[in-house]
């Protein structure tokens, strides 16, 4: 009886179209719409120490909340896997980073777009008030999982990330496209922030 239900449970996900096709997040723009000219290139980032048994998202905002500083904004979301030893974004550490990011995307027109990112360690993600990326935990420069996104129209769409990385190497990279096929590295002329 068991293995019928899980059998037809399989057959449903399989053949549905509605179980086998996630829908699109609406992201929200940011409202007001920010003026231009009171925005400074990048995002902005606070750091945090965080102690070496840190291994999660949760752990590492807890961090954040105790004690960040802000650090010099990074350019975008375009960090390639480092080298041990190298600094995580632009802390002055190699490991035990948290990272909390916020900002703006600027988005040229209305659509769909589809995002994905690579983090190492772990990254939780939200842009336009929708979470677009989640990979917990620590792990090798991976990617998170594509997503599809309405945009209901151009403008600047807030984005709020917590990032960690414990030790070893560090990455953090968003790509987008109109599709799969079409993803590219997020330019970095594309994030903004109120200095």
């Amino acid at each position: 009886m068991k293995h019928d239900l899980i059998a037809a449970a399989v057959s449903f996900a399989v053949l549905s179209p509605v179980a086998a096709v996630a829908q699109a997040l609406t992201l929200a723009p940011a409202d007001p719409q920010p003026n231009a000219s009171a925005l400074a290139p990048g995002l902005a980032v606070k750091y945090a120490t965080i102690p070496g048994n840190v291994r999660s998202v949760e752990l590492a905002r807890k961090s954040l909340d105790r004690r960040a500083e802000a650090g010099p904004p990074i350019a975008g979301l375009s960090f390639e896997d480092t080298n041990e030893g190298d600094r995580v974004l632009t802390s002055e550490r190699a490991e035990q980073v948290a990272a909390d990011i916020s900002g703006f995307i600027k988005f040229d027109a209305a659509g769909s777009y589809t995002f994905d990112f690579l983090s190492n360690d772990g990254l939780q993600i939200a842009i336009g008030g929708q979470e677009v990326g989640f990979y917990d935990g620590v792990h090798p420069c991976g990617y998170v999982g594509e997503i599809e996104v309405e945009v209901p129209q151009a403008g600047y769409y807030a984005v709020e990330a917590t990032y960690f990385q414990r030790k070893g190497t560090a990455c953090l990279m968003m790509e987008i496209g109109p599709d799969s096929d079409g993803l590219e590295l997020a330019s970095d002329d594309i994030f903004f922030h109120q200095p």
